[in-house]
C-alpha cells in the first residue's frame, strides 16, 4: 500500500461528530507515549499530520485522518497515564469504549506496545477487548531502535508470552526512526481496500 494524500479530517469526542462516510476505518490505540502520534507520521510520510507530544496523555479526542479519499486512521486517545485525575481518565475511557464498541466502520486495531516494557494491565485489557471483538488486528512493538538488534526477538517473546499472543499470530517490532516495520504495516493494512 502506498499513501499518496494524508489530511487531518476532524476530531470528535462522540459518535456524533464522526466522519459521515462509508471508509474503512483503522484504528490506532495504546498507552499514553507508545508512539501513536509517530506511527501514524511514519505511515502516512507527513512530519506533523499528527502532533507528537511531549507530554504522555494529551491526546483526549479522537482524531480521523483521510487516507487517499479510501480511508480513515483514527488516533484514539492513550490510555493508563497515572497523573491523570480519575475523572478525565473515566471521560477518556467512554470515548474510546463508544469508538470501539459502536464504529461499523472499524475495520482493523492497530495495538501499539512500547518493546522495552512488559505489557501493563491496561494493555491485557485491551488485548482481551480486541480478541473478545474478532476485528483483525495488528500487533507492533514500538520504539525499535531504542534496543539493540540481538534484544528485539526476546522483548518480542516477553510481549507475546505475557499477552498470550498464539503463535500465529505476528508481532511487528516498529520504530519511527529507522522506518523499521513500515512497509510490513502498510501490506497489512492494504488487505482492507
Amino acid at each position: 500500500m502506498i499513501i499518496k494524500n494524508a489530511d487531518f479530517e476532524i476530531t470528535a469526542v462522540s459518535p456524533a461528530q464522526y466522519p459521515v462516510s462509508d471508509f474503512p476505518e483503522v484504528a490506532f490505540v495504546g498507552r499514553s507515549n507508545v508512539g501513536k502520534s509517530s506511527i501514524l507520521n511514519t505511515l502516512t510520510n507527513r512530519k506533523n499530520l499528527a502532533r507528537v507530544g511531549g507530554t504522555p496523555g494529551m491526546t483526549k479526542t479522537i482524531n480521523f485522518f483521510n487516507i487517499d479519499e479510501r480511508m480513515f486512521f483514527v488516533d484514539l486517545p492513550g490510555y493508563g497515564y497515572a497523573s491523570v485525575s480519575k475523572g478525565k481518565k473515566s471521560s477518556w475511557e467512554t470515548i474510546v469504549e463508544q469508538y470501539l464498541f459502536t464504529r461499523s466502520n472499524l475495520k482493523m486495531v492497530i495495538m501499539l506496545l512500547d518493546i522495552r516494557h512488559s505489557p501493563t494491565k491496561d494493555d491485557k485489557i485491551m488485548y482481551k477487548w480486541i480478541l473478545d471483538s474478532e476485528i483483525p488486528y495488528i500487533i507492533v512493538a514500538s520504539k525499535a531502535d531504542k534496543i539493540s538488534k540481538g534484544q528485539i526477538l526476546k522483548h518480542v517473546q516477553v510481549i507475546r508470552t505475557e499477552l498470550q499472543i498464539s503463535p500465529d499470530i505476528k508481532i511487528i517490532p516498529f520504530s519511527s526512526q529507522t522506518r523499521q516495520g513500515k512497509e510490513d504495516i502498510l501490506e497489512i493494512i492494504g488487505t482492507l481496500l
